[in-house]
């Protein structure tokens, strides 16, 4: 490969007759590449914790700089909230620092089993399994459940996690939310699997747009299929009491699994699966990453206060709300291009990858920290800049991030 002016990282997954060695060599220089034209957004060194404010590492520059940051998906600003942090100090002290066994063989403590509890009352169900990362969650839940005999039919856009763990299991996908080609799939697959399963995201991660559940419910009922959502980036954001895309559509007791994730509007680390009592036993006992990991740590106490201040105190998202709309009503007024986005992600859509590259590095020169996204993540004419709004931000950081949009649109031509 001689130029890497189009290239992404997909180009480097597998490259025919190169060796790991040779590949991670070629992919160094793709780097350095990026690197020497101040392209290299990702990986940057943050010197402060998650917040609107952030000290970070810029490559060429010393020092940690001062920037607006819109990386974090900390969604409600909980990972930084007193009564959070207190409930956590508490736990370590108690506790200790860590679990130090797998569940099965002395590592499920009382502190996991309130969670669980906890998390199972939130959404109306009635039993819960936690993992130790939302990935994992959903990348050991399809594996354990789904095999050789079944079917996962997908959603194109759902979160790499869920394609990773469907890899055991046959796979169909449909054009993102396209209802017409996901009863295609539902039907030219009836009778021919044992269990067929539709898997989508509560709100995706990189549009911001919701899955519409009700009319997905009904085509999964129709064709006597299960539905497993994940609602990662919905939960603390969207519903009347910030339980999610669940909440919103008014779905509780139809899904058959939810999948959601502790790493982002609650603030902690972690992850959770909701389903009947049986399916959730039978995964304790049969998710291999969740029998034979250590379990995770009593700072997930944090966790607990954190679901209990989404009902406390829904300031937060009435906050984060306003915030949202004042953004995206800015970016609309300028012309540019949002989507669908009806959540906290919202993507400033631009196409071509250099010039997305180029807008990011625009943005951090002006002291925004946004992250350029592009394929394999989104296709490869919809690179764009994704922007994760908080309830912690103010006004004033996003008009700096909206008057800068406005030189940038001039300097790249993005409306051309």
């Amino acid at each position: 490969m001689k130029n890497f002016e189009n290239a992404s990282f997909k180009d480097f997954e597998n490259v025919p007759e190169m060796d790991m060695y040779q590949r991670a060599k070629l992919f160094d220089k793709y780097l350095d590449y990026l690197l020497d034209n101040n392209h290299l957004n990702y990986r940057l060194e943050t010197s402060t914790g998650c917040g609107p404010e952030l000290k970070i590492r810029i490559p060429g520059k010393s020092g940690f700089q001062d920037v607006y940051g819109f990386v974090s998906n900390d969604y409600l600003g909980f990972t930084q909230h007193p009564k959070i942090k207190k409930s956590i100090i508490s736990a370590i002290e108690k506790y200790g620092c860590g679990s130090a066994a797998s569940p099965a063989i002395g590592g499920h403590f009382v502190y996991h089993q309130l969670l669980e509890d906890k998390v199972a009352k939130f959404f109306n169900k009635n039993a819960a399994i936690i993992y130790n990362t939302g990935y994992t969650a959903n990348s050991a839940t399809f594996q354990c459940l789904l095999q050789k005999e079944d079917l996962a039919i997908l959603d194109m856009a759902v979160h790499a996690s869920i394609y990773e763990g469907c890899q055991l299991t046959n796979v169909k996908t449909f054009l993102h939310n396209n209802l017409e080609m996901l009863e295609r799939v539902l039907k030219n697959s009836m009778g021919k699997f044992r269990t067929r399963m539709v898997i989508v995201d509560g709100v995706y991660s990189q549009d911001g747009d919701v899955a519409p559940l009700k009319e997905i419910l009904k085509l999964t009922k129709q064709y006597n299929a299960y539905l497993a959502v994940d609602d990662a980036h919905g939960i603390g954001v969207l519903g009347e009491n910030g339980k999610g895309a669940i909440e919103y559509f008014d779905v509780f007791d139809e899904i058959d699994i939810i999948i959601g994730t502790f790493s982002k509007a609650l603030g902690n680390l972690g992850g959770f699966v909701l389903g009947s009592p049986e399916l959730i036993r039978f995964l304790k006992y049969q998710s291999k990453q969740h029998l034979f990991s250590t379990t995770s740590t009593p700072s997930i106490l944090g966790t607990v206060r954190a679901l209990e201040l989404i009902d406390e105190e829904p300031e937060w998202r009435s906050k984060l709300w306003n915030n949202i709309n004042y953004f995206k009503n800015g970016l609309n007024s300028m012309g540019l291009t949002v989507g669908n986005t009806c959540s906290a992600v919202v993507p400033v859509k631009i196409g071509n990858i250099q010039k997305t590259l180029e807008a990011g590095k625009l943005l951090l020169n002006n002291g925004i920290y946004a992250n350029p996204i592009m394929y394999p993540a989104v296709s490869k004419k919809d690179a764009r800049i994704r922007f994760n709004i908080m309830a912690t931000h103010e006004f004033h950081h996003i008009d700096k991030v909206l008057n800068t949009w406005d030189t940038i649109k001039k300097k790249i031509f993005l409306l051309n």
